[in-house]
């Protein structure tokens, strides 16, 4: 704990100097950086929403203010929803990030199918240099073409996978529809982000082709914050991050073992951002599990606010309203996601304002989606007058995961 607390010490000292929006939370909360000693003197600084963030972000480009280093020194520059531009500075401490990676058996020889996107979003690259990191072959292969990844599997023997679950399902279903039984199938390493990782998967993977699995939880704006490991409930935290469950109105601590919003501290002094609440659910174990070296965030329990992950990516309703906004022959619009043979399916349903005329909406939204939220959508459903409830939720999510 002393380590963690000479961190968290140092930390809000060069944030206070070195990042303005930092040094504005504290002020506007009466706080000088000596008011924070440690882990527990976190809870006097106001939990920062994303919503927040984007505005903050909005009010002060590129960066919100949060950068402590110079921008020349920024190996690259991402975007998430808001927008928001991700700086990725060079980690302090490299090794600890691999963990998973490590887990898992990542090393030299292996070849592994990153199916990750490698533009705007951070996560392919990140786990591309992290693979490298460990020895590793990467295959750079991206999302979809799910034939050309089996042919690339076969031909040259990949013995790791990285990406969703439900992909890895998909390329698996289609490996055996070629004929290809479990034998055949050279993956033994998996890695999967995005989405929950569910029981039934865990036991094709690990059971019927001998896999070995973790799961690894994280933001765009955090990276990631845990991953699983065998005979551990929930996820270890990673050493990167420092966490808080708390009250999602007040923002005050909860005891361990108590379900409230995931409050997050990263420890990289180069792009801080203190108490950033993530606005999912969780709980921390009182007493983290021998294989954990610090934290152990016992799940993730669904989110606190409004925002709903689909296909790795959260969809906000103000990015609806946003929407909607551009088309005034839109009275009503909601999104409804399901989960049809493990894949994420997005339908929006619109109510047209009376007499308006639909035709091309659909093409419209879809590009719309596509440009600004990097989600594609599988359907347009225009509706009668009524369907979508006054006051209804902007976001339905159906899906089920066993």
């Amino acid at each position: 704990m002393k380590e963690i607390d000479d961190r968290i010490r140092d930390l809000a000292q060069r944030a206070y100097d070195s990042a303005p929006a930092i040094r504005t939370l504290m002020a506007d909360a009466s706080l000088a950086p000596s008011d924070i000693q440690g882990a527990d003197d976190l809870a006097k600084i106001p939990v920062l929403s994303k919503d927040s963030l984007v505005e903050i972000h909005l009010e002060n480009p590129p960066f919100g203010g949060f950068l402590t280093i110079d921008p020349d020194d920024l190996p690259r520059i991402y975007i998430s929803p808001g927008p928001i531009y991700d700086p990725q500075p060079l980690p302090e401490d490299p090794e600890s990030l691999l963990a998973p990676f490590r887990y898992i058996g990542i090393g030299r020889g292996d070849r592994v199918l990153n199916t990750f996107m490698y533009h705007l979003t951070p996560a392919g690259i990140l786990l591309d240099e992290a693979i490298r990191a460990c020895g590793a072959t990467v295959i750079p292969s991206g999302p979809g073409n799910t034939e050309l990844q089996i042919m690339m599997m076969m031909a040259l023997g990949a013995s790791g996978f990285v990406g969703q679950p439900s992909y890895l399902m998909t390329l698996l279903d289609k490996a055996a529809e070629m004929g290809m039984d479990a034998g055949a199938v050279p993956l033994k390493k998996a890695l999967f982000s995005a989405e929950p990782y569910t029981a039934s998967q865990q036991a094709r993977f690990e059971g019927e082709y001998d896999m070995k699995t973790t799961s690894a939880y994280g933001t765009a704006d955090l990276g990631f914050i845990g991953y699983t490991r065998a005979g551990v409930t929930g996820f270890c935290v990673m050493p990167s991050v420092y966490l808080q469950i708390c009250d999602p109105e007040t923002g005050a601590p909860l005891p361990a073992g108590e379900t409230g919003e995931i409050v997050a501290t990263t420890l990289n002094k180069a792009y801080p951002l203190i108490r950033f609440g993530t606005g999912d659910l969780g709980a921390l174990a009182p007493k983290p599990a021998p294989p954990c070296a610090g934290q152990q965030l016992l799940g993730i329990y669904g989110r606190s606010g409004d925002a709903i992950k689909v296909r790795g990516m959260f969809l906000h309703p103000n990015q609806l309203n946003a929407a909607a906004m551009q088309f005034p022959e839109i009275k009503q619009i909601q999104v409804v996601i399901t989960r049809p043979a493990n894949r994420d399916v997005v339908t929006v349903n619109v109510e047209l304002v009376e007499d308006s005329d639909g035709s091309g909406l659909a093409e419209k939204l879809s590009a719309l989606a596509q440009a600004a939220i990097r989600l594609r959508i599988d359907a347009v459903n225009l509706v009668e007058a009524g369907v979508i409830e006054p006051g209804a939720r902007k976001i339905v999510d159906e899906r089920e995961w066993d």
